[in-house]
C-alpha cells in the first residue's frame, strides 16, 4: 500500500513554523475567500439574468469616454481585489468592452468608498486626507491609463480564448431572434435560471478557487519567513529611490485585502509617504495571489507588459508626489 508523506519543506519544519504557516495560511485563505464567493456568485447570476450589451447602455457611446467613465464604477459597485476578477470574466462576456472591464478591475479595489474610508482612517492626522485623494486619484489615473492603452488592441492578443465568446455561442444565443423580434418560445423557469445561476457560481468558485489557493499557500509561506525579522527594510527605507520599490515587492507579497491595507502601511514609519503610496497603490492592482486570478482572465504575457508598466509607473509618481509634497 503506498502511503502518503508529507514534503520535505513542511517536514524540516519545526512544530511552531508549522503552526506559523498553517495560521498565515488559514488568515490570508479566510480573508480572501467570502469576497472569491461573493464575486463568483454574482458572476454567475450575471450570466443568466443580464442581457448581453446591456452594460454598454449605462457607458458612453464614445470608447475614451467609457473608459473614464468605467474607473469610476467601483463608487457604484465596491469590490476588492479579490472579487472583481470573476465578475470581469462574465461582463466581458456580455458585451462590457476589454478597456472598461481592465479599468474597472484595475480601479475598483481602490475607487470605492470603503477603500478610502479606511485609508483616511489608518493615516488618522494631519495627512489623512492628502493619502486618501492621492491614492483615489493615482489609482484611478493609472487605471485609465491601462484602458486607454488596451482600447487600442484587439481583445484576442489580452484575453485568454475561453473568455472571449465564440461566434458559435454569439449565434447559439441569438438563434432565435430575427429582425429584432424573438420567437415566441416560452421562457425557462426562474427554478431553472436560478439554478443555473448556481451552477456558473460552483464553476467559477472552483476555476478561480485553484488560483487562489496557490497564491495564498505562497503568500503564507513568505509571510512566514519574513515575520521574525525584516531589517533588511530599515536600510532600504533610507534610499529614496528603493523605498518605494521595497514597499511594492512587500505589497506584492503580502497580498493584503484593499480595505486593511493602509492600516499595514501607516505603522511603516521609518518609511516615506511617497513609499507608502506605492504601497497602496501597486497592492491592490497586482500582488501575489492576483498574479494567479489574472490567468484565469489574461494572458501571461499582458500580465508581465501590465506589471512592468504599473512598477515604473507607481515608482515615478510616488518620487514626484513625495518631491512635491513634502520635500
Amino acid at each position: 500500500m503506498t502511503h502518503l508523506v508529507p514534503c520535505s519543506w513542511l517536514s524540516g519544519m519545526s512544530s511552531a513554523a508549522q503552526q506559523d504557516f498553517a495560521l498565515a495560511f488559514l488568515g490570508i485563505l479566510f480573508e480572501g475567500a467570502p469576497f472569491i464567493l461573493l464575486g463568483t456568485l454574482a458572476s454567475g447570476f450575471i450570466e443568466v439574468y443580464l442581457p448581453k450589451g446591456v452594460m454598454d447602455r449605462f457607458l458612453p457611446k464614445n470608447p475614451i469616454a467609457a473608459v473614464f467613465m468605467a474607473g469610476l464604477m467601483g463608487a457604484i459597485l465596491p469590490v476588492c481585489e479579490c472579487a472583481v476578477v470573476p465578475v470581469i470574466r462574465r461582463l466581458v462576456k456580455k458585451g462590457l468592452p476589454v478597456s472598461c472591464a481592465l479599468t474597472y478591475m484595475l480601479a475598483a479595489p481602490i475607487v470605492n468608498p470603503i477603500t478610502a474610508l479606511s485609508t483616511w482612517k489608518a493615516f488618522e492626522g494631519p495627512h489623512a486626507w492628502v493619502m486618501m485623494f492621492s491614492r483615489l486619484i493615482l489609482g484611478y489615473a493609472l487605471a485609465v491609463g491601462v484602458g486607454l492603452i488596451v482600447s487600442r488592441c484587439k481583445p484576442a492578443f489580452i484575453l485568454k480564448a475561453g473568455v472571449i465568446p465564440t461566434e458559435d455561442q454569439e449565434i447559439k444565443a441569438s438563434d432565435c431572434c430575427e429582425a429584432g423580434k424573438c420567437c415566441q418560445h416560452e421562457p425557462s423557469p426562474q427554478g431553472d435560471r436560478v439554478v443555473a445561476a448556481f451552477r456558473g457560481t460552483l464553476k467559477d468558485f472552483v476555476d478561480v478557487g485553484v488560483y487562489f489557493t496557490i497564491g495564498v499557500t505562497l503568500t503564507a509561506l513568505f509571510n512566514t519567513g519574513i515575520a521574525p525579522g525584516v531589517e533588511w527594510l530599515d536600510g532600504l527605507a533610507k534610499s529614496e529611490a528603493l523605498s518605494p520599490v521595497a514597499l511594492m515587492v512587500l505589497a506584492f507579497i503580502l497580498s493584503l485585502c484593499s480595505t486593511s491595507d493602509a492600516f499595514i502601511a501607516a505603522s511603516l514609519d521609518k518609511f516615506s509617504w511617497g513609499a507608502k503610496l506605492a504601497f497602496l497603490t501597486f497592492g491592490p492592482m497586482l500582488d501575489l495571489k492576483l498574479l494567479f486570478l489574472y490567468q484565469t482572465v489574461l494572458r501571461k504575457w499582458f500580465i508581465a507588459l501590465m506589471a512592468i508598466g504599473l512598477v515604473l509607473s507607481i515608482w515615478i509618481a510616488s518620487m514626484l508626489w513625495q518631491k512635491l509634497l513634502f520635500p
